[in-house]
């Protein structure tokens, strides 16, 4: 679907119902006519007695048009995802799981925090590219608070400490002169030592880059890139690592402003969120396609293991 809609009114004109919805769906996963994911055979039929299912005429497997996306096994309408997704694909600073219980009318907040995660999840393709080119990396210290601390400020703030996030910027070329920051890459982790740190370089940067520091001594000898190091001093480190610490400069002001402060329980999953805004800046509307994980074949979740708290690292 090139003519995506932009607005409001257009998306409820093109998804009013949930046979508008298993349209688009079928038509994004199978262009070309059904095709079994198992055997690749491209003969088969619609279920009258399963909605949305499609089964195989040589192996039998029978296939919903919602399998291996992020609204697999889901009981919620087709038309609430879609509407979640646009709302989360589209909006400038992105909606916290309460706002978006308001917005769609869920019956509770763990329905919403749930449908918001599931789409978070879906914001990390499998496989994606890592950072090319000049790639400015440096760390920072986010604040985090507990559940019974006040959303900001003061002697309220949580007495966990840090969140430790390690950030890494693509210094692009403009077409008219000067340099923009790229894709970024943001991860937590457990400290500022060259294990930490490599490990997010090996991560988040292409081989034969050229990473630029602050000369941190944990940043020598990372694998397979090229190392430029900035040694600060006096220096004001926004001077020397310009983009990253913009970067760095916005995501704690989206963490505020969205979230009233993150939690450390899930701070990489809200770190991708950051990410997944920032790299599509420019592209929202073509962010809903890839937000309902169509064709990246996601592993189902539960609730449980959603709340699982997130490693480091």
């Amino acid at each position: 679907m090139t003519d995506f809609p932009r607005s409001l009114l257009e998306f409820q004109k093109r998804f009013p119902d949930e046979a508008a919805c298993v349209g688009y769906l079928r038509q994004m996963r199978w262009p070309g006519g059904f095709v079994c994911p198992s055997c690749r055979g491209d003969r088969g039929w619609e279920l009258k007695t399963k909605a949305w299912t499609h089964e195989c005429a040589g192996c039998r497997k029978q296939t919903s048009v919602t399998a291996g996306t992020v609204m697999h096994g889901s009981k919620l309408p087709l038309t609430v995802w879609f509407w979640a997704a646009y709302l989360m694909a589209t909006h400038s600073n992105g909606l916290s799981a309460l706002q978006l219980q308001s917005q769609l009318g869920l019956g509770s907040y763990k329905t919403a925090w749930l449908l918001a995660a599931k789409l978070r999840r879906a914001m990390v393709a499998p496989g994606r590219t890592r950072l090319e080119g000049l790639v400015e990396i440096d760390e920072t210290e986010v604040s985090c608070r507990s559940k019974g601390d006040p959303p900001a400020g003061g002697g309220g703030r949580s007495h966990q400490g840090k969140i430790l996030v390690a950030g890494a910027v693509e210094v692009v070329a403009r077409t008219k002169g000067g340099h923009a920051p790229g894709r970024i890459r943001l991860a937590c982790i457990d400290d500022f030592s060259a294990r930490s740190l490599h490990s997010f370089i090996g991560k988040s940067v292409a081989a034969g880059a050229t990473i630029k520091t602050d000369g941190w001594s944990s940043y020598p000898d990372a694998p397979n890139v090229r190392h430029e190091p900035h040694i600060i001093g006096p220096m004001a480190a926004h001077i020397v690592l310009p983009w990253v610490h913009r970067v760095f400069s916005n995501l704690k002001t989206w963490a505020l402003g969205v979230y009233h402060g993150l939690r450390r329980k899930h701070i990489q999953a809200y770190l991708d969120e950051f990410t997944f805004r920032f790299n599509r800046r420019r592209t929202r509307h073509a962010a809903f396609k890839t937000l309902l994980g169509i064709g990246l074949l996601l592993k189902p979740v539960t609730y449980k293991m959603l709340i699982t708290p997130e490693t480091t690292g």
